[in-house]
C-alpha cells in the first residue's frame, strides 16, 4: 500500500498531469468563449440570414409526452457551428505555428559556403607552397 501512494505522488507530481489540468481549465474557459461566439454572433446572424427560423418549436406529439425533435436539430446546429468556429480558429492557430517553424529553421540554417572550384583551389595550395618556400 505505501508504494502504491508513493507512486500515486509521483504521478500526480510529474508535469504531464500538470499540463493536463491547466489545459483542461484553460479549455473550460475557451468552451464559454467560443459558446457566446456561436450563441452571441454566428447564430443570431445566421437567423437573420435563413429567416429567423427556430427549430426549438418542433415536437411530436405522442401520448401525453413530447418528443422535442427541434431542440435536438437546435442541438446539433449549435455543435456544427461550434466544431466549425474550432476547426477554423486551430486551422489558422497551426497555420501560425508552421510559419513561425520555418522562419525558425530558416535562421537556424547557416548558409553553407561554396566548395572553391578545382582551380582556386590548386592556386591557393601553389600560393600555400610558396609562402612555406620562401620562410
Amino acid at each position: 500500500m505505501k508504494k502504491f501512494i508513493s507512486e500515486f505522488k509521483e504521478f500526480i507530481s510529474k508535469g504531464d498531469v500538470m499540463s493536463m489540468a491547466v489545459g483542461i481549465i484553460i479549455g473550460g474557459a475557451f468552451t464559454a468563449i467560443v459558446s457566446s461566439l456561436v450563441g452571441d454572433v454566428i447564430t443570431p446572424f445566421l437567423g437573420i440570414i435563413i429567416g429567423g427560423i427556430d427549430f426549438t418549436g418542433i415536437a411530436i406529439t405522442v401520448g401525453d409526452s413530447q418528443i422535442m425533435i427541434g431542440n435536438f436539430i437546435q442541438a446539433v446546429i449549435t455543435f456544427l457551428l461550434t466544431a466549425l468556429v474550432i476547426f477554423s480558429i486551430m486551422k489558422a492557430f497551426n497555420s501560425l505555428a508552421k510559419k513561425k517553424d520555418a522562419n525558425e529553421q530558416e535562421k537556424e540554417a547557416a548558409p553553407v559556403p561554396e566548395e572553391p572550384s578545382e582551380d582556386i583551389r590548386l592556386l591557393t595550395e601553389i600560393r600555400d607552397l610558396l609562402k612555406n618556400n620562401q620562410q
